[in-house]
């Protein structure tokens, strides 16, 4: 049975999550501490994590943070109350999912991992029919399965979102997509109205890959538009 792991110091949301979830046969576990939750996530696998902004001993926003520091691509929904407005922002553009917003109906979250889970399928897809694996481009290399990108023989660090939005872009290359399309496929339906993650990802993205991120030869804006891979008539001109 898939696990999902909520770390959450409110007991009883964490056990109403836990109820809920266990109907959606999947196994629970909990930490009401942030350390031990963090611990949990780096050493085990989840299908999912639940993940508190304010809790004991570390907040959720260092553990997404770390989690996805450590490469680790786990499903991360962050729980929020109605006042942590940057929070949201800033779990977003750490490589959270989604996020859910207290005080939740038992309907909302149901429909929050739901789609979280079908999403994190369809970016497997994606990615399981990308040919060969590798995406190849003079001296710019994407290993799809490895996760591995090579710039110049150099080898950035990306993070899962930042990986998956490049994977997205350079297997289309030329096509550009609005800030609401990257969201979409990348981060999700729900996202409208932070399309400013994008514009991050797409900066920290280019300080990576790009020789000079102020003059990118391989991400690029379509001006007005949204942002597109290089293709064979760029590298042309």
């Amino acid at each position: 049975m898939e696990k999902v792991l909520i770390i959450e110091d409110d007991r009883d949301i964490a056990q109403l999550m836990s109820i809920h979830l266990q109907d959606m046969n999947f196994e629970t576990e909990h930490s009401y501490d942030g350390k031990e939750g963090l611990l949990k996530a780096m050493n085990n696998e989840y299908k999912l994590i639940l993940l508190d902004i304010r809790l004991p001993g570390m907040d959720g926003i260092d553990i997404c943070r770390k989690i996805r520091q450590e490469k680790i691509d786990t499903p991360i929904i962050m729980v929020t109350s109605k006042s942590e407005e940057i929070d949201k922002i800033l779990g977003l553009e750490l490589g959270a999912d989604d996020y859910i917003t207290k005080p939740f109906s038992i309907r909302e979250l149901i429909a929050r991992v739901k789609a979280v889970l079908r999403r994190m399928e369809t970016v497997q897809h994606r990615v399981d029919s990308v040919e060969e694996q590798k995406i190849i481009f003079d001296d710019f290399l994407i290993d799809v399965n490895k996760r591995i990108v090579e710039v110049n023989k150099n080898r950035p660090e990306l993070t899962p979102k930042e990986f998956d939005l490049l994977v997205l872009l350079a297997s289309n290359p030329g096509k550009t997509y609005s800030r609401l399309q990257l969201l979409d496929k990348v981060w999700g339906y729900d996202f409208e109205g932070f399309e400013h993650t994008v514009n991050t990802h797409i900066n920290r993205l280019r300080s990576k890959i790009e020789k000079d991120p102020n003059q990118p030869e391989f991400i690029l804006t379509t001006w007005g538009v949204g942002y597109r891979f290089m293709d064979d008539e760029t590298l042309n001109n």
